[in-house]
């Protein structure tokens, strides 16, 4: 620990975000980079704390001590080496993760965590820059063969350690380029895709098999991969949305959040969308439904796309200002949060539910009848409650519909399978990842549900070390 008073004479300092001004006119990423000299004080505010709760706090368990020392130290090998004993992908996180480290840090009880997304990002950037992430080719070759269908981060984790260590990996994309929501779901502002090829680039060097365009189960059956592979991994996410079931859902003008997403993602990639087939919101009243990070991204892409309004609503209540007394360090803090997107231009709502949409004689939205609830806490189940009174109308011309994913998709693979699911439609695996079915295992969201980049990154280590398990039986 090279300053181990850097907590007390240096205060936290984010990085920021470009001017608002600016960023709203391309799909650049918004978060700007501290210089060395700052990041360098940044990190030095770790404590080397005797019991590490950031560790705790992260899902891949990174070694945040001893990187955030290096990194002060300005050995840039040494942090991005540490980084990488239990993280695969720190590029990733370092852009996309929520931080629960930094909830966990021990400084975050006076609300000034070390600034360790930021310092994690900086870190990577400096060992792509200087040179240091290099491809690691295995030594040797064990004649077994891996499958693993799905690549965002649960697959690319997988695939990436089976690959290291010497198995024949190919990896299976139904899309045409590699990242699943990393490169779908996410918009270029928070993560540009530049990222994501620069990393597949070493995994290819590595000798990873990549395959896209390749849906398995419709392009590849279940019996040839049962026959050709040793082990197969299902990583295929959790894709199926979660539908609003009211009144004038199928009017012209309502879209699932991820179609929005996607779609915008390509765009950015060169794709060329046909008109009529373009979800395109300049000079429309868009209404968001739904509050999480979706959500938020629906938000700052359709403040680029120019609409004319962005409004954002939530059935759950808005979340207090400060924690809770039933919420203390170090779990997460179950806090009102606001993005870079909310900023650029949102009015925000909580306790609406949506009730009806409401359209012209042509079938075109025109407007969403809400209503305000009341959530109940009944012997510690919750109930929602309706005000009658309260129902209004919002006119919208567009709405996203953000809310949330119930489980991955049944039809085809898993289907095929005939794989055992969870009473919540998830894939059912268990303790070492592995389904009903022999030698076939899942991991990700296709498990867990839809979580973050950062559990998915975990989830995917962990079934990796369980094929080798099972391989090396």
């Amino acid at each position: 620990m090279g300053n181990p008073k850097g907590f007390m004479a240096i205060g936290r300092k984010l990085a920021g975000y470009r001017p608002l001004h600016e960023r709203i006119k391309d799909f650049g990423e918004v978060e700007q980079t501290l210089d060395d000299k700052d990041r360098q004080d940044q990190a030095s505010r770790c404590m080397d704390c005797g019991v590490p709760f950031c560790q705790w706090g992260c899902p891949v368990v990174n070694n945040m001590p001893e990187w955030q020392d290096a990194i002060y130290r300005g050995d840039w090998k040494a942090a991005i080496d540490g980084l990488h004993v239990t993280n695969n992908f720190p590029e990733f996180t370092g852009r996309v993760c929520p931080a629960p480290c930094e909830n966990a840090c021990t400084l975050n009880i006076h609300e000034e965590p070390v600034t360790i997304r930021e310092n994690e990002c900086a870190a990577a950037e400096r060992g792509f820059n200087l040179g240091l992430i290099k491809p690691q080719l295995p030594k040797m070759r064990t004649g077994k063969k891996v499958a693993v269908i799905g690549s965002g981060p649960a697959g690319l984790a997988c695939a990436d350690l089976l690959n290291k260590w010497g198995h024949t990996v190919d990896l299976f994309e139904k899309d045409e380029a590699v990242g699943g929501l990393l490169r779908f779901g996410i918009p270029d502002f928070k993560l540009n895709k530049g990222v994501i090829d620069r990393r597949l680039n070493i995994l290819t060097q590595e000798g990873l098999n990549i395959k896209t365009n390749c849906h398995v189960g419709i392009d590849i059956k279940e019996s040839n991969l049962l026959k050709d592979y040793d082990a197969i991994v299902l990583a295929i996410g959790a894709m199926q949305p979660r539908d609003l079931k009211v009144e004038g859902r199928n009017l012209k003008g309502v879209h699932f959040a991820m179609e929005f997403l996607a779609q915008q993602n390509r765009v950015v990639a060169g794709t060329k969308i046909n008109g009529e087939d373009r979800i395109f919101v300049a000079g429309k009243n868009v209404l968001v439904i739904g509050g999480g990070d979706t959500g938020s991204d629906c938000v700052g892409t359709s403040v680029r796309q120019e609409a004319v309004s962005v409004k954002q609503i939530e059935i759950l209540p808005k979340p207090p200002e400060k924690r809770a007394l039933n919420n203390p360090w170090p779990y997460w803090a179950n806090i009102h949060r606001s993005s870079s997107s909310h900023e650029e231009g949102c009015e925000r709502e909580w306790s609406l539910s949506t009730t009806k949409l409401i359209g012209d004689r042509n079938g075109n939205l025109r407007a969403a009848e809400v209503v305000e609830v009341e959530w109940m806490n009944e012997n510690g189940n919750f109930k929602m409650m309706e005000k009658p009174e309260t129902k209004r109308t919002i006119d919208t011309e567009l709405v996203l519909l953000s809310m949330g994913f119930v489980h991955c998709v049944h039809e085809g693979l898993a289907q095929e399978l005939d794989l055992e699911q969870d009473n919540r439609g998830n894939l059912k695996v268990d303790n070492n990842n592995q389904t009903s079915r022999l030698k076939v295992f899942a991991a990700g969201d296709a498990v867990s549900g839809a979580s973050l980049v950062v559990k998915a990154i975990a989830a995917g280590r962990k079934a990796a070390k369980n094929v080798q398990d099972f391989l090396n039986k």
